[in-house]
């Protein structure tokens, strides 16, 4: 069975008790009949949570799942191993909107340096098989995302939430006072549909200004 220890700043949800057994269960299983293993590996699994603990985390990025390209995914939405090129489609499409808003972007797509200032880059679906997206969308993993976003709307945070999975979830932020910013995804199929020209990063950076809070460096890791 996968080695799936839970984020110690995390573990209070009830998902690691009541659900992750089985889905690790499942998992085991898959890997059997499947003669492979899932993306990313058991240590990367959770890695977007273990970079942002619930305190910490000021801006919450909804992805869909892992990158099933072997070698690409890494445990948090979005990003890839730095040494990844081409990027893929919907990760350069961010950049083309960071480029559009700040003049830069990133060096490489390890988005790594998002997370250390507080930006949790969470998939609905924590694991994928190589080649196989969205085969593990349905295994269970959505509840541990419904979780985490009632946990963190306890206090006001930036949301953003791209295309219509993500957009789903909104329902589990509850309260006052966040910053909720929902757009077409950034993928070549949609993000012409209105997430060119929406402006999240800045967005959301001048928000943490007017709350008092420290902006975040979308583009250069220092």
């Amino acid at each position: 069975m996968p080695d799936l220890t839970p984020p110690a700043t995390w573990q209070h949800l009830p998902f690691f008790v009541q659900d992750l057994p089985q889905i690790a269960a499942d998992l085991a299983q898959s890997a059997q009949l499947n003669d492979q293993g899932h993306l990313p590996p058991a240590g990367q699994v959770f890695a977007a949570l273990d970079a942002c603990a619930p305190a910490q985390t000021k801006v919450v990025i909804l992805g869909q799942d892992p990158y099933p390209t072997p070698g690409h995914a890494h445990g948090l939405a979005f990003s890839v191993e730095p040494d990844v090129r081409p990027l893929p489609r919907s990760l350069q499409n961010i950049y083309k909107e960071l480029d559009a808003e700040f003049g830069a972007v990133p060096p490489n797509g390890d988005l790594h340096f998002w997370a250390e200032q507080g930006v949790l880059l969470l998939n609905t679906a924590l694991t994928v098989l190589p080649g196989q997206a969205g085969v593990h969308a349905k295994l269970g993993w959505a509840e541990l995302t419904r979780q985490v976003l009632a946990d963190l709307s306890q206090s006001p945070r930036a949301f953003l939430l791209w295309g219509n999975h993500a957009q789903g979830f909104a329902k589990h932020i509850t309260g006052d006072n966040h910053l909720i910013l929902t757009s077409a995804h950034p993928s070549p199929l949609s993000a012409r549909r209105g997430f060119f020209g929406s402006r999240p990063f800045s967005r959301i950076n001048a928000w943490l200004k007017a709350n008092g809070d420290t902006p975040i460096n979308w583009t250069t890791p220092t």
